[in-house]
């Protein structure tokens, strides 16, 4: 059970990103260029998920859209960290 949760928790958001990426121009609007979403899509995907939502819902990042961006990071390191750990035992 673990094991799927983990994949999708893994995959999902970056499925989106891609998709998102190719078949629309959602993450370009919330960035300008091309590395932010590169190293987003690599290492904080629901991070970089949460801030396009975010930008092009016409919000600034500020109040509750502050929080949702932090909990989105806590999220992605949460994920990179119990990765680590379930690698050590």
């Amino acid at each position: 059970m673990c094991c799927p949760l983990l994949l999708l928790l893994i995959f999902g958001p970056r499925v989106v990103l891609a998709l998102l990426f190719f078949l629309t121009s959602y993450i370009s609007h919330a960035y300008h260029g091309l590395l932010l979403p590169l190293l987003g899509f690599l290492f904080l995907p629901w991070t970089t998920l949460a801030y396009a939502w975010v930008v092009n819902n016409g919000h600034s990042i500020q109040g509750p859209y502050l929080i949702l961006i932090i909990i989105t990071v806590v999220v992605d390191l949460g994920a990179h960290g119990g990765g680590y750990r379930q690698s050590r035992s």
